[in-house]
Formats: C-alpha cells, structure tokens, sequence
C-alpha cells in the first residue's frame, strides 16, 4: 500500500516559499550551480527540503516536499534531496531551524587544502570559532553526516573536504548569511595567500576570543 501523506498546512505552505526563494538565491549569488547544494528548514517536527534533481527556478508551492524526523516522507511526491542525512542529522543534534549546503568556489577550494580555514578575519566567530573541515566522505551517506557532525561541534558552520560547506541557524536568512560569510571568509584566505612572498597574519585565539564576547551584544537588543 502506498504511503498515505497529508497536505501542507499554511505555515509549511509559507515556509516552502521562503524555502525556495533561499535556494533560488544560492543560485544568483554564484555558491551553486545547477542543481548542486539544497535548503532545509524545520516546522515543528517536520523537515521541509529541496528535492533531488530540480532546478530552483522550476519548483512551485505544489512541488512542496516534506519529511518527519526519521526521513520518512510526510509531504509531496519529489524525492528529497540526496544529501537529507546531513539535513537531519543537524536536526536531530541541534536547536537547528534551517540548514544551507553548498558547493561554493572558494570554500570548497580551502577544503582540499586544509583540515580548518586559518583565522583569516574574526567573523569566524559569528559560527562558533574556527570553522573545521569534516573529513571526505561519499556524498549521501550516513558517514558524511557523521564527519559533519564532528566538526560542526561548538559550530554553526562548517567545511565538508572536496565537496562544499553546511551552515545552519534559527531562520533561513541566518543560515544564508552564514553560509556567504563562510565563503568570503574562504576567498579572503585564498587571495591574501597567492600574495608570492607574503603570509597572511592570522588572528590569535584571544583576539577570537575577544570578539566572540562582543559579538554577544551586537545588533539590535530586545
């Protein structure tokens, strides 16, 4: 007998529009191509997720797909995203309410290069601390959400070796924004490291430190 999925309520109808229009902006601003790379993001105990295979510009409020946290699929009839054990995972372990993965240029680049981006500029504090690379595995697969779950301890962001980078936050734009910081932060290392005779300075852990401590009051308060 086939699964019996019900039909989205408003709030999810709402979420997948600001959903997609993320995924569609991951796109424009050049940190996918194609159909690399999707969006989550989580209503209660439901997962709402880009589907495997479709381009951006082609999914409409009826292509709605949705999973429980198991990875049983409660909603549409798209197949989700290949990459949704990362997606969960993050659930799963944190007070994640969206995820963004990528394949961005330079963030991937710094992958292959090291096991964590050097402390370059102290927005790297606005994920946690020094982002960390999760070692390579096969895309899809339970052990790369385990290598991403290492090395996103403490974090909200982190690289995933020759493959791209996983951020999350409360909101969609959270997460957005910290996946673009993560790849300006990549391309910054990158351009002041191909300076033939310089190295870059890197900044000290109680200079980051420093700045996580005021980044606590940054903003707009109450």
């Amino acid at each position: 007998m086939a699964e019996q999925r019900r039909t989205a309520g408003g709030e999810e109808a709402r979420l997948w529009e600001e959903l997609v229009a993320t995924a569609r902006r991951t796109v424009a601003d050049g940190l996918v191509v194609g159909t690399s790379g999707n969006v989550s993001a989580r209503i209660g105990d439901t997962v709402l997720v880009t589907p495997s295979g479709v381009p951006y510009d082609r999914l409409t409020p009826d292509d709605i797909t949705g999973v429980d946290l198991t990875g049983r699929q409660v909603l549409g009839t798209l197949v989700p995203t290949s990459e949704l054990p990362m997606h969960l995972a993050v659930y799963r372990t944190t007070d994640a309410r969206a995820v963004v993965h990528t394949h961005a240029v330079h963030a991937t680049a710094v992958s292959t290069l090291v096991t964590e981006l050097p402390a370059i500029h102290y927005m790297s504090c606005a994920l946690g601390g020094r982002v960390r690379v999760a070692p390579y595995a096969t895309y899809g697969t339970d052990e790369l959400a385990e290598n991403m779950l290492g090395a996103l301890t403490d974090r909200s962001g982190c690289l995933l070796q020759n493959h791209g980078t996983i951020t999350y936050g409360t909101t969609l734009d959270q997460a957005y924004d910290r996946t673009a910081q993560l790849e300006w932060m990549c391309r910054l290392w990158l351009t002041a490291s191909s300076i033939p005779g310089l190295t870059p300075s890197l900044l000290t852990d109680p200079q980051l430190s420093e700045v996580t401590d005021r980044l606590k009051g940054y903003g707009q308060q109450g």
